[in-house]
C-alpha cells in the first residue's frame, strides 16, 4: 500500500519526539533532517521537500507550545497541518455545473490506467444519479475501443464510438449531439495516450479541447511511476491547463511521492484516487484523511463510509450486540469475512484504524480460495463447536480436518484467525461507540 514505508518512518521519528518532555532547537532540526530523508526516499519532489521542511521548522521553532499539548505533539500537529496544505487543504469536487451534457476529458500516458479510470468514474457518477456516456476517442492503441466497450458493459454505461478510422475531434463533437438525443447528462471522453509525451499527442488533445470545451480535463497518472508522474503532470498542464488529477494504482507497492508533489508542482488538485483493480475502486481524494493515514492516525470517516456501503445496518447492530455480550461465533466470523472482503483489502482497512498497524492482522488476510476453505472447515463443525470454539480439542480438529478436506494445521490457522478477527471487530465497535459519544480523538492528542 502507498505510504506504508513513509508512514512507518515518520511514526518512528515522532515517537522519539513524544518521548521528550522538552524540545530544543537541536531536537527539532534533527527530527526535520530525518523527515527530509524519509520524504525524499518516498520519491517526493526535492523542491517540495525543501519548502515543506523549511515551513515546518519555522513554525515549530517560532510558535509557542499550546498548553494542552506537549512540545512533541505540537510538532506532529504542525506536520499534519502542513501535509494537508501540501495536498490541497480540502477535497476538490468535480466542476460540471448545470450544462447538459457536461464534458469530462480524460488524458494521460498509455499504461496509466486511463480507460479503466473512465469506467470507474462513470460508475461513480451513476451512483450519484447521473446518466453518463463513455466516448471512444482513442483510435491509436490497438483494441482501445474494444476495451472501453468491455468496461462500459461491466458498469452498464453506453459507449459512443465511430470506429478507429475517424478523426478523434469529429468523434468528440458528434458525441455531444448523441448525448443530447439519448438523455446522457455527462460525457466522459477517453483520449489516446502515448508511451511518452510528444507533440503529436498534445496537438490532438488541444484540438479536442477546442472542439468540445470540456468542463473538466482530468489527467490520469500512475502513482507507481513516482517522480515521473510529477513531470508528466507538469507537461500536460502546460499545454492543456488541466483541472485535476486522478492518481491510479495507489494500492500498489508505491512510495507515494506523486500524491505529495503533484498539487505543489502543478497547483492542480488530485480529485480521485484508484485504490484497486475493481471498477468500484475509485475514491474522492481528501487531503486531511490522507495526511492522517500517512501519520498513522487512521481514517475513520472513510472506514465508516466503506462499512455503510458494504454492511447491512441491522446486521451491524446485531454484530455490535454480540461483540458486547461476547457471543461472536464462527458463523458470525464467516459472515463478517464476506462483508470485510466487500469493503476492500484488509491491509487498506487496517491503515484506516487509529492505533493499529499491519502486524496486528498479519494472519487474517485471505483470498477467495481461503474463503472457500474457511467455509468448508466451519461447515464441518457441529453447531456446538461453531457456537463455542473453545471446546475444539485435538480429536475434534482431526475430525473437522478430515470432513473438510483440509489439514489440522489449517484448522488451527482458522481458529487463530477467528480470535484475531474478534479483536479487530471489537476495535471497530469501540471506535463506533466513541464516535457516538463524541470521544473519538486523534492519537497524538490523547
Amino acid at each position: 500500500m502507498a505510504f506504508e514505508s513513509l508512514s512507518e518512518r515518520l511514526q518512528e521519528i515522532f515517537k522519539k519526539l513524544r518521548g521528550k518532555g522538552k524540545l530544543t532547537e537541536k531536537d527539532i532540526k534533527e527530527a526535520m533532517r530525518e523527515v527530509k530523508v524519509a520524504l525524499l526516499e518516498a520519491d517526493v519532489n526535492f523542491k517540495v521537500v525543501k519548502d515543506f521542511i523549511n515551513s515546518v521548522t519555522e513554525k515549530a521553532l517560532g510558535q509557542e507550545v499550546m498548553e494542552s499539548l506537549t512540545p512533541g505533539q505540537q510538532v506532529i500537529k504542525i506536520v499534519n497541518d502542513e501535509l494537508i496544505a501540501l495536498m490541497g487543504s480540502t477535497q476538490s469536487r468535480l466542476n460540471i455545473g448545470n450544462k447538459v451534457p457536461a464534458v469530462i476529458m480524460m488524458v494521460g500516458l498509455q499504461g496509466s490506467g486511463k480507460t479503466t479510470a473512465c469506467g470507474k468514474l462513470a460508475n461513480l457518477l451513476k451512483k450519484q444519479g447521473k446518466n453518463p456516456l463513455l466516448v471512444a476517442c482513442d483510435v491509436v492503441r490497438p483494441a482501445a475501443i474494444k476495451q472501453l466497450q468491455v468496461v462500459g458493459a461491466n458498469v452498464n454505461v453506453p459507449v459512443f464510438t465511430m470506429g478507429d478510422k475517424v478523426n478523434p475531434v469529429d468523434i468528440a463533437k458528434a458525441s455531444i449531439d448523441y448525448a443530447k438525443s439519448h438523455n446522457s447528462d455527462v460525457i466522459i471522453i477517453d483520449t489516446a495516450g502515448r508511451l511518452h509525451v510528444d507533440e503529436e499527442l498534445m496537438e490532438e488533445l488541444v484540438n479536442i479541447k477546442k472542439a468540445v470545451q470540456p468542463d473538466e480535463i482530468l489527467l490520469v497518472v500512475d502513482a507507481m511511476t513516482g517522480q515521473d508522474a510529477v513531470n508528466v503532470a507538469s507537461s500536460f498542464n502546460a499545454r492543456l491547463d488541466i483541472t485535476g488529477v486522478i492518481l491510479t494504482k495507489l494500492d500498489g507497492d508505491t512510495r507515494g511521492g506523486a500524491a505529495l508533489s503533484i498539487k505543489a508542482v502543478t497547483q492542480k488538485p488530485i480529485k480521485y484516487i484508484g485504490t484497486g483493480e475493481k471498477l468500484t475502486d475509485l475514491e474522492p481524494f481528501y487531503p486531511d484523511r490522507m495526511a492522517s493515514r500517512i501519520l498513522g492516525m487512521g481514517d475513520v470517516l472513510t472506514l465508516i463510509e466503506k462499512a455503510q456501503a458494504a454492511i447491512d445496518e441491522k446486521k451491524a447492530q446485531e454484530l455490535g450486540q454480540k461483540l458486547l455480550t461476547k457471543q461472536f461465533t464462527l458463523e458470525d466470523f464467516l459472515e463478517q469475512l464476506q462483508s470485510l472482503k466487500n469493503m476492500g483489502p484488509l491491509d487498506q482497512l487496517l491503515s484506516m484504524i487509529p492505533g493499529m498497524n499491519k502486524n496486528m492482522l498479519k494472519n487474517v488476510d485471505f483470498s477467495e480460495k481461503d474463503l472457500k476453505r474457511i467455509e468448508a472447515i466451519i461447515q464441518s463443525m457441529t453447531k456446538e463447536e461453531r457456537q463455542n470454539p473453545s471446546i475444539i480439542n485435538g480429536s475434534r480438529k482431526k475430525r473437522i480436518a478430515k470432513g473438510s478436506g483440509t489439514t489440522i494445521q489449517q484448522v488451527n490457522s482458522l481458529l487463530k484467525q477467528f480470535e484475531e478477527t474478534k479483536k479487530m471487530m471489537k476495535k471497530f465497535a469501540d471506535i463506533d461507540k466513541d464516535l457516538k459519544k463524541g470521544k473519538m480523538r486523534l492519537p497524538f492528542f490523547r
